[in-house]
């Protein structure tokens, strides 16, 4: 199991901050398709993303027990 956790608008669209799911052994894109799959309303193509704090690409594995964040842009003055 991995966690996901949602931030802003992401949040927003599911109605939930944090996931669970059964999709250790996933790259970071197969569970942002997985993602948009189960949740039309997302769009996770400009969103920057990590794994246990640190960001990762696209092609990078996520293993069972690690959080992947999805991170959308931030802008401000």
């Amino acid at each position: 199991m991995i966690n996901i956790l949602l931030f802003a608008h992401l949040q927003e669209a599911i109605g939930k901050s944090e996931l669970r799911v059964d999709l250790s052994d996933y790259t970071v894109g197969q569970i942002k398709e997985w993602m948009e799959n189960q949740y039309p309303q997302l769009s996770l193509q400009n969103i920057m993303t990590a794994v246990n704090e640190e960001f990762a690409t696209d092609q990078m594995i996520v293993k069972d027990g690690d959080t992947l964040a999805f991170i959308p842009p931030v802008s401000g003055g």
